[in-house]
């Protein structure tokens, strides 16, 4: 189980916490979109499916390396760059941030907040629940990357993942007859083992968000505020340390019994000799006498 973020550390033997403090990731993802929104950048979705391509400045991929956004692409110009974004990270920069336009690489004309919506959850039915649980980590200031090859949907890191491990493996569970048969995710004890022990393995919490939904569809944007997002970490009860832990009071007590023992005997002793001196000088001093 992760105990708290565990810091990368430098040549110098220190860690990165002092760093990822003088700059707070919540001050990068602002420069990041005053700089976006000067430049009126437009980016270009696949027609076949949820990613996006982005192309950008020096400084802006600088901004959008350090903020975790997106991935490079290899073959960028020094004077364009190119950003590979998920479904999930281009809709955050579209809808949450607003510091970008989307178009689809069939039509030159940019989509609104509605076709863009229908666009990526036809790419992915599962869109709607995973990009609440996006957004709402990333407004906790967490950098969120997929997880992937930890058996989780996303994972989270406390600052870059640079700087600091990732710190949770997220699970989204939606609850609601919205999302149909999606709603079954963690109901068996053995899916929740897996994940806890994949999670466990690799030293990440488990951390499960569930998209609740009641009465609305899910057909629009509109739904993303009436979702409710609920967070549970979950961590495996080892009944060794548990005894370990019940037992170190035991042997706390067992301590101080055995101090109090040791201190009885010496004052004991101390009398004893005490004792054998006056003795042996009582019989001296009636030897002398006779």
């Amino acid at each position: 189980m992760a105990a708290g973020p565990r810091w990368k550390k430098g040549k110098d033997g220190k860690d990165f916490s002092v760093l990822a403090a003088a700059k707070p990731m919540s001050i990068i993802v602002a420069e990041l979109q005053s700089s976006l929104k000067r430049a009126n950048l437009v980016a270009t979705i696949s027609s076949q499916g949820g990613d996006a391509v982005l192309g950008v400045n020096p400084q802006q991929a600088m901004l959008l390396n350090r903020t975790a956004f997106g991935q490079a692409v290899e073959n960028a110009g020094a004077e364009k760059q190119w950003f590979q974004l998920g479904g999930e990270e281009v809709f955050y920069l579209f809808h949450a941030l607003k510091c970008v336009s989307v178009k689809s690489e069939s039509r030159e004309k940019r989509m609104s907040e509605g076709e863009l919506w229908d666009h990526l959850c036809s790419s992915s039915e599962s869109f709607p629940e995973l990009y609440k649980a996006y957004s709402h980590l990333r407004s906790r200031n967490c950098v969120v990357r997929s997880g992937l090859q930890y058996g989780a949907d996303f994972v989270a890191y406390r600052h870059h993942p640079a700087l600091v491990h990732s710190e949770f493996a997220v699970v989204v569970v939606p609850e609601g007859v919205e999302f149909g048969s999606r709603c079954g995710r963690l109901k068996v004890w053995s899916d929740l083992l897996c994940a806890l022990r994949a999670s466990g393995s690799v030293a990440k919490t488990l951390l499960v968000l569930t998209i609740s939904s009641s009465t609305f569809e899910l057909r629009s944007p509109d739904c993303l505020e009436l979702l409710a997002v609920h967070e549970r970490t979950v961590t495996r009860w080892i009944p060794q340390q548990c005894r370990e832990q019940r037992c170190e009071p035991c042997s706390e007590e067992a301590n101080k019994e055995e101090q109090v023992i040791t201190r009885e005997t010496v004052v004991f002793s101390y009398w004893g000799v005490i004792l054998g001196f006056t003795v042996l000088s009582s019989l001296l001093v009636y030897k002398l006498r006779f």
